[in-house]
């Protein structure tokens, strides 16, 4: 039987999803709330890797059950939540006896990016606070680049465990909020470091340090040299995780 969880979670004051030697992580929280809850110590595998300071608020995990598991479904979030940190929520929760791999099953992933032009104490953890002027207008033309199955490598971050960069990019596109702006994108998968820079270099573009048939053709020379700064983690959340239709995942 395996559990499927949707976790929700301010990745401000985390080293990221992945569990590590000397920093605090999300899955390891996860999976010491999952022991104290349990007593039984097991892997908690999420379908994104996210970075450091990036949050979620649809990551999709799952959890294999052994077979004397007891506790109900619908007792187990509140369960779980009571012995997590308030920065981390299981917002929804689905047992299935398909052995769904969250990660290598998923065929969407979606995140969101936003950007604001005031600053607030109610933003700086959750949006890039630009201090510089902008063309709102460039930001949507830039987005139409990135849109179809393209090669990454110029946009993204080195990761030796990467062998493949080719990403179809189905959405990509910004909408405009009082005093900023929100990048939604999706696609099949994503490399490392691909959204903040993708964000990063739009920006270029409506800041006019770079013109779209130059992205456009360092995007297509798959060639890191061509980067732009990456935008900072804080406006980065990862929105929702995508399945095949049959395997009737619905958290």
């Amino acid at each position: 039987m395996t559990l499927l969880i949707r976790v929700e979670y301010d990745g401000t004051n985390y080293s990221g999803w992945q569990t590590q030697l000397n920093a605090p992580s999300i899955q390891q929280e996860l999976e010491r709330a999952w022991y104290k809850l349990t007593g039984v110590q097991t892997g908690v595998f999420g379908a994104g890797r996210t970075d450091a300071g990036v949050h979620g608020r649809g990551q999709i995990a799952h959890i294999r059950l052994p077979d004397d598991f007891r506790i109900p479904e619908h007792k187990i979030a509140i369960a779980f939540n009571s012995r997590l940190p308030k920065d981390i929520r299981i917002t929804a929760v689905q047992m299935t006896e398909r052995e769904v791999q969250a990660r290598f099953d998923a065929i969407s992933r979606e995140y969101s990016y936003s950007i604001s032009t005031q600053e607030s104490v109610f933003f700086r953890n959750f949006c890039w606070q630009v201090r510089f002027p902008f063309d709102v207008h460039r930001l949507h033309d830039a987005a139409r680049i990135f849109l179809g199955v393209h090669n990454f490598t110029t946009f993204s971050k080195i990761n030796h465990d990467t062998k493949n960069y080719v990403c179809n990019v189905s959405e990509c596109s910004w909408t405009e909020f009082e005093h900023g702006a929100r990048l939604k994108i999706k696609a099949d998968r994503f490399v490392y470091g691909m959204v903040r820079s993708l964000v990063g270099v739009m920006m270029d573009i409506a800041r006019n340090k770079r013109t779209l048939e130059e992205v456009r053709s360092s995007l297509d020379l798959q060639d890191r040299r061509f980067i732009s700064p990456l935008a900072p983690p804080e406006g980065l959340v990862l929105e929702r995780v995508g399945y095949p239709e049959e395997f009737n995942v619905i958290i």
